[in-house]
């Protein structure tokens, strides 16, 4: 069976650099920090004050009333108003599409857990055993792929994934496993994720996995350097438009990317560390640079997972160098956690918008607030720290690693 060809035409996002892709990709290049003091709630008897929060969003906003707002969980809004901006984007009148034959698959880690702590908080102080008539599908991690399809009638295949801080980059990858197969010719894609309430970031604190450097919160994610002490809990969500090649060269879309390759893997190891050497995610990447049909020195660019922690960035380093080697030639690589924050589920989503946004401008956004050197860390590597550069990206990786061992990788090219 001949697969079909799968490309992005169309691209929306909101997250703590920007409330779309125009104000997203700006900030990246500038390399500006999304880190804040956390407003959502009081962090007072928390060990971290601080987080990336989306800014200046209010739901009603973006053509929704309060109907809307009291039905979905932040993570969901997220999605949805991300959505919009993807639909618009790629330019499709849906009114002439058959829209059996276009899908959502979305991603979300932890989904509607800000109202599940509200409802459980108000509960515990009350003992009234009132809840929301809404809470079950404000919390469930597929809600947003639901809502989306809701909103706009799109009555192909639809569902959720959640596997930790890879969701929304499988649930990219199954998207366009969905048009390969020729079960539709489009699929709207992505992830969302609102982790940032009480017990977010309480959990997280408990696992010594975020930082608590609050006294320096602009520069505490800073994947690579020595000083690391954890990841920075970011919200937000970002949407794609996957079209079959022929059905957008057809319509005349603009043509963003392709997406050239998907691969997976399992750690087998730990529920929360990665493999030490990096065994498991360098099988990711080997896949998917074999589905892509490529080889290591095709590459340009590599977003890493590149969370902060002190084990993840160094077994992902080994990952990339078992794939990569010692050779002379050696793809850039940054992390954009590191401006972003740390968004979970939705990570993957936003990191292949940077690829997407490298591979059409020509710009390798920065890892940020690097000073200090790692003796565990080779940095022979191109990692691209505290400056943009300029380099001609044709082909671009994007790595997604979750708790449990989920290892996910996405290749996506020019055309």
């Amino acid at each position: 069976m001949l697969l079909k060809r799968v490309v992005v035409t169309g691209i929306g996002t909101v997250n703590p650099l920007g409330n779309n892709t125009t104000d997203f990709f700006s900030a990246l290049d500038k390399g500006i920090s999304g880190a804040c003091f956390i407003t959502l709630f009081d962090t007072t008897l928390f060990k971290t004050h601080f987080a990336c929060q989306v800014q200046n969003f209010i739901f009603t906003n973006y053509g929704y009333d309060r109907k809307d707002e009291n039905k979905n969980d932040r993570f969901c809004q997220f999605a949805l108003v991300s959505a919009d901006e993807a639909n618009k984007d790629c330019g499709v009148d849906f009114s002439k599409e058959n829209l059996r034959r276009v899908g959502v698959v979305y991603g979300s880690g932890v989904g509607g857990l800000e109202t599940l702590t509200r409802e459980v908080s108000e509960y515990g102080a009350t003992g009234n055993p009132r809840f929301s008539p809404f809470l079950i599908p404000k919390i469930l991690t597929d809600t947003a792929a639901g809502q989306i399809s809701i909103r706009n009638g799109f009555k192909g295949p639809n569902f959720g994934v959640t596997s930790a801080c890879a969701s929304s980059t499988n649930a990219i990858c199954v998207g366009r496993q969905m048009i390969q197969l020729s079960n539709a010719d489009m699929m709207l894609v992505g992830g969302s994720e609102a982790p940032i309430c009480p017990a977010g970031l309480g959990g997280f604190n408990s696992m010594h996995a975020i930082s608590t450097n609050n006294d320096e919160y602009k520069t505490a994610s800073r994947p690579f350097d020595k000083r690391r002490d954890g990841f920075v809990l970011a919200e937000g969500a970002a949407s794609i438009i996957l079209e079959e090649y022929e059905h957008a060269v057809a319509r005349g879309a603009h043509i963003y990317a392709e997406l050239a390759g998907s691969g997976y893997s399992a750690d087998a190891y730990h529920m929360t560390s990665p493999l030490a050497d990096g065994t498991g995610a360098a099988q990711a990447l080997e896949n998917a640079l074999l589905d892509a049909g490529l080889q290591p020195s095709d590459v340009d660019y590599i977003n890493a997972h590149g969370t902060s922690t002190v084990q993840g960035d160094v077994a992902e380093l080994y990952a990339i160098k078992k794939v990569f080697g010692d050779k002379s030639y050696f793809p850039n690589i940054s992390s954009t956690k590191s401006m972003t924050g740390h968004l979970l589920g939705a990570a993957g989503a936003v990191e292949t918008l940077a690829c997407i946004h490298a591979l059409n401008s020509g710009i390798i956004p920065p890892t940020i607030n690097f000073r200090e050197e790692d003796e565990n860390i080779d940095y022979k590597m191109k990692i691209t720290f505290n400056e943009p550069v300029e380099r001609k990206v044709k082909v671009a990786v994007n790595n997604s690693f979750g708790f449990s061992g989920h290892n996910t990788c996405l290749i996506l090219k020019s055309l």
